[in-house]
């Protein structure tokens, strides 16, 4: 039998209910590969094998699945700090909503995994585990890192840019940000109001909707049910596209060729220069919000804020309230425009990120190909697509309307297959 640390959620949870996996052998051969891997992977902020061990889970739809919980979301019984020090071992009362449905699902916390500095750029220090001389990509890095590592099948990452799709992209995980507001934000550390998105890391897509559906309260079917039809879909290189490496050119060409030969009706669909706007309200949004968000912290222990994220913050509260309401307004315009975009198609297909993850691990890489979507309040899904010339993991990412994330995820599954194949 291959080793359970390996296995996608979906499948793990059919061995134990059929009884040829139990959950503690489960359990004890992801602590294992933690002990072989963590000390060089270093995906966990906090991490406590006995704890793991005390847990008895209930017999719910996540039962006995190892879950790695995004130090940005609350925990009552671990350590919540925000990958900052000012939050040095700060205890919450409660949990996280996300993270109580999870534990009242069956799912067993492992630990809280690395986050960069309030989920946006100071790095942590998380490798990526196909070569840690790299970046796993961030703010989400210790949760794309730890499924990539075997560490758990499922884990919690949050979005205002790229934190889910391009850290699951580098690490060669499926990554999917849901349509805004799905998964409910109560006991997350949130920075930006009209950006921040709870989503979640998995093997697969199907493990994916099995944990967010859960979380979520809500029915993302079954991705790995047969379609009635091929899908169409548009390819939307992004104003982004001129970041995109040449092994992200040539990923294109390939994954657009695999999904044409599988049945997909393809059409070029370009994004109207009304959307650059994005360049400019994307950013001013983020940063604004964070600023106010961080005021308890700005005003009582500015010193420990890192140089670059005090710069982004002071930058943003330098933005009056008009211009804030005029950034918001362009969100709504191009929310609202969304269904015109897709007039005509299931999905778009985008690149994840600009290429293989990024040498060093002073920088998680570019969120160009993903800060628009995460504006539009659309779901987005990662999936793996093969490696770059150094060998690492590159992604192709599936864009769907907001609400219709059951249908997105199916769609995305399909493209998995067609890639894979």
């Amino acid at each position: 039998m291959s080793d359970p640390a390996d296995l996608t959620a979906t499948e793990a949870t059919r061995r134990i209910r059929s009884g040829r996996l139990s959950t503690a052998a489960l359990l004890e051969a992801c602590l294992d590969r933690i002990d072989a891997r963590e000390g060089q992977v270093r995906a966990f902020a906090h991490f406590d094998a006995a704890q793991a061990r005390r847990a008895k889970p209930v017999d719910g739809p996540l039962y006995g699945l190892p879950v790695g919980v995004k130090d940005v979301l609350d925990t009552s019984d671990m350590p919540s700090e925000y990958g900052s020090p000012i939050w040095a071992g700060h205890r919450p009362l409660a949990d996280a909503a996300c993270v109580a449905w999870t534990r009242a699902a069956g799912g067993v916390i492992l630990g809280k995994t690395v986050t960069t500095e309030f989920a946006t750029r100071k790095p942590g220090p998380t490798t990526n585990p196909a070569n840690p001389a790299h970046t796993p990509g961030g703010s989400s890095s210790g949760s794309a890192a730890g499924v990539a590592a075997g560490f758990f099948p499922l884990a919690f990452g949050t979005q205002t840019a790229g934190s889910i799709i391009r850290p699951a992209a580098y690490c060669g995980v499926v990554g999917f940000k849901p349509s805004f507001g799905s998964i409910p934000r109560l006991g997350m550390k949130v920075m930006s109001d009209n950006l921040d998105t709870i989503g979640v890391m998995a093997r697969s897509v199907a493990d994916c909707a099995l944990f967010a559906g859960t979380v979520a309260n809500r029915d993302l079917g079954d991705p790995d049910a047969r379609l009635d039809r091929a899908p169409h879909i548009g390819l939307c290189r992004s104003p982004a596209w001129d970041k995109a490496a040449p092994e992200t050119q040539v990923l294109w060409e390939r994954v657009t060729g695999a999904v044409a030969r599988a049945g997909a009706a393809l059409q070029e669909r370009e994004l109207p220069e009304a959307y650059r706007a994005l360049d400019t309200a994307h950013p001013l949004v983020m940063n604004a919000e964070s600023g106010r968000s961080m005021g308890w912290e700005l005003l009582t222990a500015r010193t420990q804020i890192s140089d670059v994220l005090r710069e982004r913050l002071e930058w943003g509260l330098a933005h009056p309230t008009a211009e804030l309401d005029a950034a918001l307004a362009v969100f709504a315009r191009l929310q609202d425009g969304v269904p015109a975009l897709m007039d005509g198609v299931d999905i778009l297909l985008t690149p994840a990120a600009p290429g293989e993850a990024p040498a060093g691990l002073e920088w998680t890489g570019d969120p160009a190909f993903n800060a628009y979507w995460t504006a539009l309040h659309v779901p987005c899904v990662t999936v793996p697509a093969g490696t770059g010339p150094n060998g690492l993991p590159l992604g192709i990412q599936i864009v769907g309307r907001r609400g219709d994330d059951r249908r997105t995820l199916a769609w995305a599954q399909w493209v998995a297959a067609a890639v894979a194949n």
